[in-house]
């Protein structure tokens, strides 16, 4: 199974949502060295949109998704 969590040999955002009834789940790495987690469905939409917005392909290196 591949390891889905990222760090920083292997950048990108990684989130998890395993049931309907469970809170999701997020950590990101960006090649910029800023790290990120959250817990709770709100905070990991909020996590969500602040990689899209400021790290990731916003760097213009095509982070991974």
């Amino acid at each position: 199974m591949v390891k889905l969590t990222p760090s920083p040999d292997r950048p990108g955002l990684h989130v998890s949502k395993p049931s309907p009834s469970e809170p999701a789940t997020a950590s990101a790495v960006c090649h910029c060295g800023a790290t990120a987690t959250a817990e709770g469905d709100a905070q990991v939409g909020a996590l969500v949109a602040g990689w899209n917005a400021n790290h990731g392909s916003a760097h213009g290196r095509g982070g991974a998704a």
